[in-house]
């Protein structure tokens, strides 16, 4: 606000300079120039006060008139001359001040002083989103479904501006400036006391590297989840102890690879990675055998390493490609290079450049000229879902969903992470059935997972219950909290008691205080989850049907309907 102020000050300068030399001059000649009666005899000049009150009303053109005498010819030319100077200067004065007001600078300050503001004003847990692109978008939109605060930080004031223009539940602090400055991010609320933690989303990885170092020295008790694209970038990330990087190329090559070899177990990490309450993805079943990748950039390079582990023989289509075992020169856009590569033969085709124009060519060339093929499209930008959805392929990639996703899952639930280490032990029909759960659960779409601690500050009604009245199994927390006869389409994955975890347990499972509990579930049922472990009234109806408000009312007629109840037990 400071800067703003003296912004002010700097700018209006000569305009306040020359009005206050104005007022001075006409008032000084009102207080030399002689006036004159009633009778027309010459009296002494206007007073000080008198002078500045009428030059007063006069500059601002309210005019109340010659008061408190008629003037004399000598101080009418006077005035005269004072009309046209004030107008002048306060014409010079409000057109400074609207250029002022329309100057870019000025406005940045005012804008970054209100960000400031809310910001500083914030009262629940919130993420540093730094960067609103397609990637920061969606988790953006993500955060504000789960209810989660949230600021932006974005280089390009265009999508600042369709911040404001989205329909959020929460008005979102955002700023169009440099989030790799670290400046920026303190004002961001780095330093906040209620700051969680900051993910580096921008499509820019170096912004993400120096946003994950600033973060790392500035304040190193938070985490950070950075985005990267080159093994060079990650390391680097990786040395300044960056708690969470991600890879879209990678991350998606380790899952087309899974879904060569395991691919119910892949559908499974899939349908709980995703955001919540979006459409259930389509299960990926890939054939194995030979495959051709168009394209040998990061993003091949990444497919080939994964894909060459589950046996898929590989040749490769590029204009540059010198590194590749079989490679033929060209795009992989014309049929004929497709024959050469072996498409009629081959099982399965990657269309992965970074051109999503030439990806969709590829796809549809190649699907001509082999029908069975398993097609893998890369999309490279969310403004062309609609080609890549009218074509259909049997797997389309977009690098920011993949991104997203995995940052949501981990800041919602931290043990899934644990979950997914362990799930290489389940085999791939169990796999298949907690599938078939989680859609009979969640009504036909992904599950939002989320974890909670049984402790006195996550779920105080549940760890007074384990602590003072004992066990309490797994599924007696499970009835709805409107009606315990019906059960929360919920689906317990994991337990952790240090040191163990206790992969998907089930309702006889003996709860202990301090457990964390990994859930998937539909978003309401969340809600009414954490009510009910919060709630010791609510938690009270869960487990025994008894109905108690905890009001002083409640408690002064409870004995009265027990023994209206039960009048045999009064007697």
């Amino acid at each position: 606000m400071n800067s703003a102020f003296f912004l002010v000050l700097r700018r209006m300068r000569a305009p306040i300079i020359v009005l206050i030399v104005i007022y001075a001059i006409s008032v000084i000649g009102l207080t030399l120039v002689p006036g004159v009666d009633a009778e027309g005899k010459v009296t002494a000049p206007m007073s000080f006060f008198h002078a500045f009150y009428f030059i007063s009303y006069t500059a601002t053109t309210i005019g109340f008139g010659e008061i408190p005498v008629a003037f004399s010819d000598a101080q009418r030319l006077w005035v005269i001359a004072c009309i046209y100077l004030t107008v002048v200067g306060w014409s010079y004065s409000v057109i400074t001040l609207i250029a002022l007001l329309q100057d870019k600078g000025f406005q940045n300050t005012l804008t970054t002083n209100r960000f400031v503001r809310r910001v500083r004003q914030l009262k629940a847990p919130f993420y540093i989103v730094c960067g609103c692109g397609e990637t920061g978008n969606l988790i953006a939109r993500t955060f504000d479904r789960l209810d989660q605060a949230f600021v932006v930080i974005e280089k390009d004031e265009l999508r600042v501006e369709e911040i404001d223009l989205l329909d959020f539940n929460t008005d979102t602090p955002a700023l169009a400036a440099d989030a790799s400055l670290p400046d920026n991010l303190l004002l961001a609320g780095l330093k906040h006391p209620k700051c969680r933690g900051v993910l580096a989303v921008t499509n820019d990885e170096q912004s993400n590297l120096a946003i994950a170092i600033a973060v790392r020295l500035l304040n190193p008790d938070i985490p950070v989840i950075a985005r990267a694209r080159t093994a060079a970038v990650s390391a680097n990330m990786a040395s300044f102890g960056t708690d969470h990087i991600i890879n879209p190329f990678e991350r998606f090559a380790d899952h087309l690879a899974l879904a060569v070899s395991a691919p119910e177990r892949f559908h499974l990490i899939e349908l709980l990675t995703s955001l919540p309450e979006s459409p259930i993805p389509e299960p990926h079943r890939p054939p194995r055998g030979h495959w051709i990748l168009c394209g040998y950039g990061s993003f091949g390079h990444a497919v080939a390493h994964h894909l060459r582990d589950t046996g898929i023989t590989l040749t490769v289509i590029d204009p540059a490609a010198k590194d590749a075992d079989k490679q033929f020169i060209g795009d992989g856009t014309e049929a004929a290079t497709l024959r050469q590569a072996g498409i009629e033969e081959a099982s399965g085709i990657v269309a992965g450049s970074d051109n999503d124009v030439n990806n969709l060519s590829i796809a549809v060339t190649a699907s001509e000229i082999n029908p069975e093929l398993f097609v893998v499209a890369r999309q490279n930008h969310a403004a062309n879902s609609a080609l890549f959805a009218a074509y259909d392929a049997d797997f389309t990639v977009l690098p920011s969903r993949i991104v997203a996703q995995e940052c949501i899952a981990i800041l919602t639930a931290p043990l899934l992470a644990r979950f997914l280490e362990r799930l290489h032990k389940l085999e791939e029909t169990r796999c298949q059935h907690l599938v078939e759960r989680l859609h009979a659960e969640c009504g036909g779409r992904t599950p939002a997972v989320w974890d909670i601690r049984l402790n006195a500050a996550e779920a105080p009604a549940a760890w007074q219950t384990l602590m003072h009245n004992g066990g309490m199994r797994l599924g007696d927390i499970l009835p709805d909290g409107a009606d315990r006869s019906r059960r929360q389409p919920a689906v317990p994955l994991l337990v952790e008691r240090n040191p163990d975890c206790y992969l998907l347990p089930d309702d006889d499972f003996l709860l202990q205080a301090g457990d964390q509990l990994l859930m998937a579930s539909t978003l309401p049922a969340q809600r009414d989850l954490e009510l009910t472990l919060k709630n010791a009234n609510e938690l009270e109806y869960v487990l025994t049907g008894h109905e108690n408000s905890g009001s002083l009312l409640a408690r002064l007629l409870a004995p009265k309907q027990s023994a209206i109840a039960h009048p045999g037990d009064a007697r």
